[in-house]
């Protein structure tokens, strides 16, 4: 079940939070250097894949209240134990971690189980669980969900070790090779992405992950303290955490059937799919957002500034003909299609607040990109199967493929967030057309959603596999989601979910921040933190009381809809703004 295990300890410089790096290191631009890039050690490797992880999830920015209103970088020493872990039946294996700080009370084991969240690789969740977890004494787990950034490099057949490091397949036990079998006859080239081309349907499988990863958590607790084992589930106080992707993950988690083995769960912002009235998986609203999206931007609607949009214009245009001429909006110039685009985007139950915050993920492709990885995870394809003909590689500037070169493969690991494009990869896309504007590809890509040939058939049983079912009975769940979140709206995800499960009579409280959207991340741009404030102080806030609850130190927290107020321009962010009940 578990291989390649290694344990590492953190002490002094190189503590398990920051990797030594505090948050002054954290919020620097520039991330930690390697000595040599095209050969970096495992701890530089280590230390970058914590800075990017930080900066790819949290608000760090000045004003922006992290490490003063919520949250902690303070340098806590410990040991980190690694492995490989794979399900029954499954084609590869996924990362897990147990960070371990040296304050770890064993004779009152407490364990924070987590996810990655997107497609990140295992430091995915160091800012949403360790942050809260590591500086009062928790042990936190972590897997990486069967995605992450162990991309293997086609052109050379290397791939990556439990460590980071890169290595021929062959020469050691590498976190992911893909299967080549269905390319017999030609070579292939590229990138393959483990989210994409493990043909294991990660997503229906969050929930075994998150458990897997609190087994492994328990073995190394023995491990590390022998005189006080076994650690045991019924003997160890477990809760759940995460956001987005991990988000669901936690909540399938929560389902029930492998017993009571966990204690309380936090769920933010939360990509879970149920069969209820209202909800609608995360591939049919990308889907349609990458090709309706772009068009409604030129709708005036008080839009946030948008990279597509600023350097895209144009094109933009172009694009809205171009639907217009296969019959999925209506006018005859520009202004008219763009206000088609975007009443029928509200017609499907998009809210005004989270197409404004919509338009973000536009501008960074973030709709292609979930489009093109989740068909071929759903539909189980592998290496050069692409029912849409996409594939991964690095490019040049024209955007044509190219091999990757050394110093981009060995920044992959810490760098990548497991969903192209990023750095030193990209989406080679069929339609010649600028990124995100090819038309006929998002066609293709939509018709495996509404279609009803093969493909589309072997991609809709890949979604149906991922619905959540009821979490157990009587466990605390809380679920935290900002009505502005543009990538997950609440209304097709966390509003669904909370129904369908209190009608069954499930203890599931509902914390509604308004004026959240979903990437704290954002907030670093002055126009955004403007507008919006960060969720992660509402995740860590719910974990107190949910810590408390378990305690035996106070109620459960009631379901709030929090009226929080975005800062005012040269303001810091205070208490007041966040309203956190």
């Amino acid at each position: 079940m578990f291989t390649a295990t290694r344990t590492s300890t953190h002490r002094g410089h190189d503590d398990l939070l920051t990797a030594g790096l505090g948050l002054d290191g954290l919020r620097t631009a520039m991330p930690p250097p390697y000595l040599d890039p095209a050969r970096p050690r495992p701890e530089e490797l280590r230390r970058r894949a914590i800075w990017s992880s930080w900066r790819g999830i949290a608000d760090l920015a000045p004003g922006g209240g992290f490490g003063r209103l919520h949250g902690a970088t303070a340098a806590v020493p410990g040991r980190e134990f690694h492995a490989l872990a794979t399900l029954p039946g499954a084609r590869h294996p996924h990362r897990v971690m147990l960070q371990l700080p040296d304050d770890f009370d064993p004779r009152r084991p407490r364990l924070l189980v987590t996810a990655s969240s997107g497609s990140r690789g295992i430091y995915g969740s160091i800012a949403v669980a360790s942050a809260w977890g590591l500086p009062r004494g928790w042990a936190v787990a972590h897997t990486d969900k069967g995605a992450g950034s162990d991309y293997f490099d086609l052109d050379t057949g290397t791939g990556c070790l439990s460590d980071g490091t890169r290595a021929q397949a062959g020469d050691g036990e590498l976190a992911f090779v893909p299967d080549l079998a269905g390319t017999a006859g030609h070579a292939v080239r590229g990138v393959a992405v483990k989210h994409a081309h493990s043909r294991d349907n990660p997503e229906a499988d969050w929930g075994r992950h998150v458990r897997q990863a609190a087994e492994f958590a328990l073995r190394a607790l023995e491990e590390a303290f022998p005189e006080h084992g076994p650690f045991t589930f019924d003997a160890t106080r477990i809760v759940a955490v995460g956001i987005s992707n991990a988000g669901g993950a936690v909540l399938r988690a929560a389902e029930a059937g492998d017993g009571p083995w966990l204690d309380a769960v936090v769920a933010g912002e939360p990509n879970v799919y149920v069969d209820a009235p209202g909800a609608r998986c995360l591939y049919d609203y990308a889907t349609e957002a990458a090709l309706l999206m772009p068009c409604a931007q030129l709708h005036p609607q008080d839009l946030p500034g948008s990279l597509m949009a600023a350097l895209a214009a144009p094109h933009l245009a172009g694009l809205c003909a171009q639907l217009a001429a296969a019959g999925l909006v209506d006018g005859s110039h520009p202004a008219r299609q763009a206000r088609s685009a975007h009443e029928r985007l509200v017609a499907g139950g998009w809210t005004a607040p989270a197409l404004r915050a919509g338009a973000l993920s536009t501008g960074f492709d973030m709709w292609r990109a979930l489009a093109v990885t989740y068909a071929s995870a759903y539909g189980r394809y592998g290496v050069d199967e692409h029912p849409c003909g996409y594939r991964f590689a690095a490019q040049n500037l024209d955007l044509s493929p190219r091999p990757a070169s050394a110093v981009e493969r060995a920044a992959w690991w810490s760098e990548a967030s497991g969903l192209p494009p990023g750095p030193g990869v990209g989406i080679v896309d069929p339609s010649p057309a600028p990124p995100g504007l090819g038309v006929d590809g998002l066609r293709r890509l939509r018709a495996l959603w509404e279609g009803a040939d093969a493909d589309a058939r072997r991609v809709q049983a890949g979604i149906a596999a991922t619905r959540a079912r009821l979490p157990r009975e009587r466990l605390p769940v809380v679920v935290v989601h900002g009505i502005d979140d543009g990538l997950i709206p609440i209304a097709f995800s966390s509003a669904p979910y909370v129904e369908m499960a209190r009608a069954a009579g499930r203890d599931v409280r509902f914390w509604q921040v308004r004026n959240a959207q979903h990437f704290d991340s954002f907030l670093g741009l002055p126009e955004l933190a403007a507008r919006y404030v960060p969720l992660l102080p509402y995740l860590h806030a719910a974990l107190d009381r949910v810590a408390a609850f378990l305690e035996g130190a106070a109620a459960l927290p009631g379901d709030a809809l929090i009226e929080a107020t975005p800062r005012l321009p040269g303001q810091r962010l205070e208490a007041w703004n966040l309203a956190i009940p």
